[in-house]
């Protein structure tokens, strides 16, 4: 396992689950935004606030590769690390572990930050903010 700047432990729901019993697939785009959000607060980054200002962070790609199935009641943590991919691009590398280990999901999401014009701009607060 690498060495991840944040990581937020889960608990399968019964709700998310679809007719085979394990997790639905679109569901675990839902786990992965919600931990992002949890490790921007972490590091004083404001959703609210940010878009207030004129700032809007959004997702260009998610590419999310299935290694195994998440169960109803299956205790996991999503794993979060920032990589920069381009000027105005940040890589969230994101993996979801099962509470024995088992690894269920590697993910990479992209984003940037659009301004109030719908230019992308990364802010510096960003940048610093991720260490990047």
């Amino acid at each position: 396992m690498r060495d991840y700047k944040f990581c937020l432990d889960f608990k399968v729901r019964d709700y998310e689950c679809d007719m085979e019993g394990i997790v639905n697939n679109a569901t675990y785009m839902n786990y992965l935004e919600h931990a992002r959000h949890e490790f921007f607060h972490t590091l004083g980054i404001d959703f609210a606030e940010m878009t207030n200002r004129g700032v809007f962070m959004v997702v260009t790609k998610a590419e999310l590769e299935y290694k195994a199935s998440l169960k109803s009641g299956d205790v996991f943590k999503v794993c979060v690390d920032v990589e920069r991919e381009s000027k105005l691009r940040i890589a969230f590398i994101q993996d979801i572990y099962r509470s024995d280990g088992k690894l269920v999901l590697k993910g990479r999401v992209t984003g940037t930050a659009v301004n109030s014009k719908g230019r992308p701009e990364l802010p510096a607060e960003l940048e610093q903010a991720f260490g990047i």
